[in-house]
C-alpha cells in the first residue's frame, strides 16, 4: 500500500506536468487521477483496507497558497521573519483533524515535541480512512495550527517546524 507521502509526491507532479489522465496500480491499490479545468480529482481504491471505492477531490498545489492565509478559528499563518525559515507540515487532504489516536490517548505531539522525518504527528480522516501524516522534516514542533476535531482543507497548514 502506497503512503500518503508517496500519494502527495505523485499529486503534485501530475498538478505541474502536462498529463491530464493518469492511473496506477501496485499491490491491490489503485490510483486514478484526472485534471478537471481548476481541480485534480484523485481516486484511490484500496482492496484490502476498502472494499467500496473511495474518492477524494483536491484542490491543485496552486491553491495551497491561498490556504495558508485563510484564518481557521483565529488562527493566522502569516509570512514575516518569524515564520519565513520554519517549515509548514500541510494537510494532503480534505478531511478531520485528530491530534491523537483516540480520545483517551495522549497527543502524538505538542509545541516542543522532537520530530524525525517519519514521526507520526497527527491523523487525517477522510471518508472513514485514518491516515496517519508523518512530520518529512528533522526537528522541533513550534506550533500546532489547528485543533483536534477540525476540519482540514488539502495544503492548509498543521504544524510549524523548527528544522534542525
Amino acid at each position: 500500500m502506497l503512503k500518503i507521502q508517496e500519494i502527495r509526491e505523485i499529486i503534485k507532479l501530475i498538478d505541474c506536468s502536462s498529463i491530464n489522465e493518469f492511473s496506477f496500480e501496485h499491490e491491490g491499490s489503485k490510483i486514478k487521477m484526472k485534471k478537471l479545468t481548476q481541480e485534480v480529482e484523485s481516486v484511490v481504491h484500496n482492496v484490502v483496507t476498502a472494499p467500496v471505492a473511495e474518492s477524494v477531490k483536491v484542490q491543485p498545489v496552486q491553491a495551497a497558497a491561498q490556504v495558508d492565509n485563510a484564518p481557521e478559528q483565529g488562527n493566522v499563518v502569516e509570512s514575516n521573519s518569524n515564520t519565513a525559515n520554519l517549515h509548514k507540515i500541510t494537510s494532503p487532504m480534505v478531511g478531520t483533524f485528530y491530534s491523537a489516536s483516540s480520545p483517551e490517548a495522549g497527543d502524538y505531539v505538542e509545541v516542543g515535541s522532537k520530530v524525525t522525518n517519519e514521526t507520526v504527528v497527527c491523523i487525517v480522516e477522510a471518508m472513514k480512512l485514518f491516515n496517519e501524516i508523518e512530520a518529512e522534516v528533522k526537528g522541533e514542533i513550534v506550533e500546532v495550527l489547528v485543533q483536534s476535531g477540525q476540519l482540514v482543507e488539502y495544503g492548509q497548514p498543521l504544524f510549524l517546524v523548527k528544522p534542525e
